[in-house]
């Protein structure tokens, strides 16, 4: 038994064997088959897409033009109607009549509503009765002053009679001024019966209706003018800009210009009136008023809105899409096409940019295309296939001609 040991573990250890290599085998056939699938010819899909194993790069690209750049600063601000007015009642009575309608544009000096004005009418009536009372009564007392007067000359009389005449016809003359000021006080109670649109502006909802008894202190307001034309925004901006409006506001009026929610359009232009005179210490931020003329009545208070403040324009300065400018380790770069059609990554120096457009300050001059679209397979050095910006190639012989000569390799506008 002891003898047929070895055999036994020599069989077993054989057995171990053919089935390791079994399994190497297999791993060495789905390594095989793996290598195949990913590293086999492109497929037809690929080869459609980027052009034959060595072929030039399709690219869209832009030339570098001079224009004159404008500096915005942008806000959220808010609409606010250049003066607001509450017309309240200014006396007691019965309100006899509403003559405006709500939302109408009214002008100043416009009747908006009637309170009946009897009672205060019959006040005017007495203090006018009254000062002609005291009238006559000083007109006689100033022919007995004048009749004592030249008793007294005479001795006729003693002197202190006409003295005491003298003073009675002063004190009858203050009597008929305060007439006089109680006529006035009379009239402008009278007048604020008759209730007139203080500002031109326009109407809001009306809080009272005709035939409520109104009161002066305590009833709510009539009607609510607001200014709409023109009218202004409040915005604010971050104090690191106020150097830079300060300095371009001392030198002139800034335009202001209002924009719709997708900043695609410009609603109204306007004028900046006031920067405030301190810092928002909690925000760090100057609080501004820009006026808007607002002819078409597209700004209503209360709105928000975007707005744009141009504090400078770039005159003559290089610019480039946007999206020609690429980023990498040692900064900012394009790729310039040149005459042979060979992209050459070039550093530039960025003095703004936008969604839309770049101001190079060096690295581009004007006339020069640069690559837009197209970096996936694009180095240094590329030959390069322009296509044109609505996917379609362009023509040999006219679409990518740079300083007289045309441009090589296959037209291809897929990026």
């Amino acid at each position: 038994m002891h003898g047929e040991a070895p055999k036994q573990i020599l069989a077993k250890t054989k057995g171990r064997g053919r089935r390791n290599l079994a399994f190497l085998l297999i791993l060495l056939a789905v390594g095989g088959a793996l290598y195949y699938v990913f590293s086999g010819a492109p497929k037809p899909q690929q080869r459609s897409r980027f052009g034959a194993e060595g072929g030039p790069v399709p690219v869209l690209s832009a030339a570098a033009a001079k224009a004159d750049v404008p500096v915005y600063l942008d806000a959220v601000g808010t609409i606010k109607a250049l003066n607001t007015v509450t017309v309240s009642p200014q006396v007691d009575g019965k309100l006899i009549s509403v003559n405006f309608k709500e939302g109408d544009d009214v002008k100043k000096g416009d009747v908006l509503a009637r309170i009946d004005p009897a009672t205060y009418q019959a006040q005017l009536d007495q203090a006018k009765a009254k000062k002609a009372q005291d009238e006559a009564q000083l007109a006689n007392a100033k022919l007995d002053l004048d009749r004592y007067e030249k008793l007294a000359a005479t001795n006729a009389i003693n002197r202190q009679q006409a003295d005491t005449q003298r003073a009675l016809v002063a004190q009858d003359t203050a009597l008929v001024q305060a007439d006089q000021a109680a006529i006035e006080s009379a009239q402008a109670t009278l007048g604020y019966t008759t209730i007139v649109a203080p500002i031109d502006g326009r109407t809001g909802i009306r809080q009272v209706d005709e035939g409520n008894i109104v009161h002066a202190a305590s009833s709510p307001a009539i009607v609510v003018i607001t200014q709409v034309k023109p009218i202004s925004v409040i915005f604010n901006l971050p104090q690191q800009d106020l150097g830079q409006v300060n300095d371009a506001f001392a030198k002139g009026p800034l335009q202001a210009d209002a924009l719709r929610p997708d900043n695609n359009a410009v609603i109204d232009h306007g004028t900046l009136r006031v920067v405030d005179n301190q810092v928002d210490q909690t925000t760090g931020t100057v609080k501004l008023k820009a006026e808007f003329p607002n002819a078409g009545v597209l700004l209503w208070p209360g709105q928000f809105v975007n707005v744009r403040l141009l504090i400078d324009t770039l005159k003559d300065v290089v610019t480039i899409p946007t999206g020609a400018v690429q980023r990498g380790p040692n900064g900012t770069f394009v790729y310039v096409i040149k005459d042979d059609n060979t992209a050459s990554m070039r550093p530039i120096v960025v003095q703004k940019q936008d969604e839309t457009q770049t101001v190079v300050k060096s690295g581009v001059a004007v006339g020069e295309r640069v690559v837009t679209t197209g970096f996936v397979r694009l180095t240094d050095g590329s030959k390069v296939a322009i296509g044109s910006a609505d996917g379609a190639p362009a023509a040999p012989a006219q679409g990518n001609r740079q300083r007289g000569q045309r441009s090589g390799g296959r037209q291809n506008p897929q990026q």
